[in-house]
């Protein structure tokens, strides 16, 4: 294969259409590489490609992991064969999800940060924030092992962390500056566990957003506000669950109290 940057994504639009995400995966590691100019058109072409390789592998494990979990929490405890034969798979999932990751972390530190091509704002928030995503990724399977699990969600946080200084230069209704803040308040939500941060943070995107509305491109149009769509159904979903909890946290309070009066 020759390392052509217009033949390298050329091939790796072929493997998307052909859906071998495995064969586009390796494609565009070679062509993060092979980008030498400035044009913004083949910066986001090439990014975009890369993401939608990854994201594809990821998430078809991702994908798997999650019903085999849901699988294991089906079977009882007395059933020591079936669990541990769920347990042997699930373990191939973990790893397969984390060599994927490996590579991709690896791509963006080895790669992508060090082109001077990517060292604009937009390009170095959409790259952080993917280190901060598969960083998240490592996390979600890792809960069982708690040093490894502080460790991959530090990180996590810290590359999102980075990417937020990146994008205080970028507009509101910046598409990548808004996926920034929608994947980083899953991340306060699921991961963190910290629920009024998550609410902010999303919140405070969204706000903004809507301000800077009147500035928004037509370019941008069609992204951004699918994303603040997303932002706006996680705060009302998150809304409802913490409204839900502190009910039900009030009813076993009153029947706490009440059990004590009857003594």
């Amino acid at each position: 294969m020759d390392n052509n940057f217009d033949d390298l994504l050329f091939r790796a639009g072929l493997c998307e259409r052909a859906e071998k995400y495995n064969d586009m995966a390796e494609v565009m590691k070679k062509t993060v590489v092979a980008l030498k100019e400035e044009k913004i058109a083949s910066k986001i072409k090439t990014r975009n490609l890369f993401s939608i390789a990854f994201k594809n592998l990821a998430g078809a494990r991702r994908s798997s992991w999650r019903i085999l979990t849901s699988e294991l929490q089906k079977i009882e405890n007395k059933e020591e064969k079936r669990l541990a034969i769920i347990k042997e798979y699930m373990k191939t999932v973990e790893n397969e999800l984390n060599e994927i990751c490996d590579d991709v972390l690896n791509s963006i530190d080895n790669a992508v940060l060090t082109n001077p091509c990517y060292s604009d704002p937009e390009s170095r928030v959409f790259f952080l924030k993917m280190k901060g995503d598969y960083y998240r990724y490592k996390a979600e399977i890792c809960e069982d092992v708690v040093s490894e699990w502080e460790k991959v969600s530090l990180l996590s946080n810290d590359n999102y962390l980075q990417a937020a200084e990146a994008a205080k230069s970028l507009k509101s209704t910046n598409p990548v500056k808004l996926g920034l803040a929608l994947n980083y308040s899953v991340y306060l939500y699921e991961i963190s566990k910290d629920m009024k941060k998550a609410l902010d943070v999303a919140k405070d995107a969204f706000d903004h957003a809507i301000a800077g509305l009147d500035e928004l491109s037509e370019e941008h149009y069609k992204d951004s506000t699918l994303i603040m769509q997303l932002l706006r159904d996680n705060m009302t979903l998150w809304n409802n669950y913490e409204q839900t909890l502190k009910v039900e946290q009030e009813e076993q309070s009153r029947r706490e109290m009440e059990r004590e009066d009857e003594m």
